[in-house]
């Protein structure tokens, strides 16, 4: 009986831990399956709570899975952020670290966010696409900034065009280098900062 009672009480968490909670959950079985073949039921049942709990938080599988795409993409925002006023040469180097560093602490969520443009489901495309394009501002508006890039990237389709084609490369490394376990870190690191800094001069 105490154990029972016990193990309630672990699992009583918080608002937002228990969010948490289930969208790890989800970044895990969405990267390993289709959105299709994801059930809400084996995400409650991992979870340990009830399918109606997990109704609370998300009404549909849609919004479940759109939420998991979202915190992806907000924490890779945040992770890449550029630092004002450092050249983009300077900072390419820490910031694809730290990049590298997020897709191999969380490489289910990096794969369930990179299998949100192959869902049927066009609301959850659209998610997926938008979190693209804020990842390329991100960048854009770093290079525009840096005295170095700033005249050539200011709203040139080019460089939209470019960079779109970089994130696009960088994404295809790192999911063939988790799927592979080689080259090293370094050497992944060091081929997407040729192949942006080829890219854009």
């Amino acid at each position: 009986m105490a154990a029972n009672q016990g193990e309630r009480a672990r699992r009583r968490l918080s608002t937002e831990e228990r969010r948490e909670q289930l969208l790890s959950v989800g970044a895990r079985l969405f990267s390993e399956s289709p959105y299709d073949d994801v059930w809400i039921e084996r995400v409650a049942e991992i979870a340990g709570v009830s399918r109606g709990l997990l109704y609370h938080y998300f009404p549909t599988k849609r919004d479940f899975f759109a939420a998991v795409v979202e915190r992806e993409s907000e924490r890779m925002l945040r992770m890449t952020a550029a630092v004002p006023g450092v050249p983009v040469r300077e900072q390419l180097g820490a910031g694809l670290d730290a990049y590298l560093g997020y897709v191999e602490a969380h490489a289910h969520g990096f794969r369930a966010f990179h299998r949100a443009d192959a869902a049927g489901d066009q609301a959850v495309r659209r998610v997926y696409q938008r979190a693209l394009a804020l990842q390329e501002r991100q960048i854009l508006a770093a290079l525009a900034a840096d005295p170095e890039f700033g005249a050539a990237f200011e709203g040139s389709p080019q460089a939209r065009l470019a960079v779109r084609g970089w994130l696009a490369f960088t994404t295809a490394v790192c999911l063939e280098w988790l799927r592979e376990g080689e080259p090293g870190r370094d050497q992944v690191r060091e081929l997407c900062a040729r192949a942006l800094l080829g890219t854009i001069t």
